[in-house]
């Protein structure tokens, strides 16, 4: 493959790498369309706000790097990139979220992606970032791989993990959803489970977290949402 900084042949373009962009927010595609498509050597092939039709771009629209988002309509940003991994090895993958990257950075780099970005990011650094993963990088703030650098060379065992460490990455979900209001019926149409899975999920967050009721844990959620949304 040519690599960016390689110079076209006269008469010919130079390549663009074709870039698709997964986020809930049509403000979000629009920017980063905008950005993306200003570039020499990128251009947005396409967009979705779900993960079905992201899928699908993975054989109609063939992608050179996908973009996505934590928050999705129906299943979240880390079940995307497992579903994307298990069709595609290869494919450079951004996560780009507004929820702080303590807490899914490093869930998303164990369910595949190439790089996390928060979306409060100077819009210099999410060109980089793009650019460093199509090259072969991986792209993580300092602080992030800081820590995990620090995890690998002291074993995870001596880490301190915070409760919410200890959600799987469906229990996280189902946790976010309840903080953002959705009841049970809701969480399972959205994530296509069973009434009584989430109920099992919404027991294991209890049991974790120390919750003892379905109050306290809606409680929890929310206050969790919302500090998230400020960090």
């Amino acid at each position: 493959m040519q690599t960016m900084t390689a110079k076209a042949p006269l008469g010919t373009a130079p390549k663009k790498y074709r870039v698709y962009v997964v986020d809930d927010h049509p403000i979000v595609r629009q920017g980063l369309g905008l950005m993306i498509n200003r570039e020499a050597d990128m251009v947005v092939c396409g967009e979705a706000e779900e993960a079905h039709s992201a899928l699908q771009a993975l054989t109609t629209l063939q992608p050179d790097v996908m973009i996505v988002d934590i928050s999705l309509i129906g299943p979240d940003g880390i079940e995307l990139v497992k579903a994307i991994r298990a069709r595609n090895v290869s494919l450079p993958i951004l996560m780009l979220s507004m929820h702080d990257e303590s807490t899914y950075a490093e869930r998303a780099i164990r369910a595949g992606a190439n790089g996390y970005i928060m979306k409060q990011e100077a819009t210099e650094k999410v060109l980089v970032a793009i650019r460093r993963i199509l090259n072969g990088g991986v792209y993580l703030s300092d602080r992030i791989a800081g820590k995990m650098l620090q995890q690998y060379v002291r074993g995870a065992a001596t880490e301190k993990h915070s409760p919410m460490a200890d959600l799987s990455d469906r229990e996280l979900e189902v946790f976010r959803l309840i903080g953002d209001g959705h009841a049970t019926r809701q969480i399972a149409e959205e994530l296509h489970i069973s009434v009584k899975t989430v109920e099992t999920y919404q027991a294991h967050i209890k049991e974790k977290l120390s919750l003892r009721n379905a109050r306290e844990l809606m409680q929890h959620a929310i206050e969790w949402n919302l500090t998230e949304r400020a960090s």
